[in-house]
């Protein structure tokens, strides 16, 4: 499923990460979806604080490390999701987590 990186309602516009793990890897073949009301392809994006992709499709697959936030028409910025390209790392749910959850680790490479 999908998974918004901060709480429901912190934000209007969220961007969402599959496969739903973090930290994100791009070996991982990442898709980032743009979520919030406003116009369909008009969603601007950025990486790392510049613009990428002006009025795009709310749906892309990432092909470079980096930390990457999406607009979208009057709706402001989402929060910031990073995409790693480290050849190791150890992952968790990509859901908001308590304490006395039980997690799932998985360390990969």
């Amino acid at each position: 499923g999908w998974c918004p990186l901060s709480p429901t309602g912190a934000q209007t516009t969220q961007l969402l990460v599959q496969p739903p793990w973090r930290p994100a890897v791009l070996w991982d073949w990442v898709t980032l979806t743009c979520q919030g009301s406003g116009t369909a392809g008009a969603t601007t994006w950025y990486k790392d604080g510049w613009h990428w992709l002006k009025k795009g499709s709310n749906h892309v697959t990432v092909t470079e490390s980096g930390t990457y936030t999406c607009e979208r028409p009057g709706r402001g910025l989402s929060p910031p999701v990073i995409i790693l390209n480290d050849p190791l790392v150890l992952q968790v749910p990509g859901q908001v987590l308590l304490e006395g959850d039980t997690v799932t680790l998985r360390c990969r490479g």
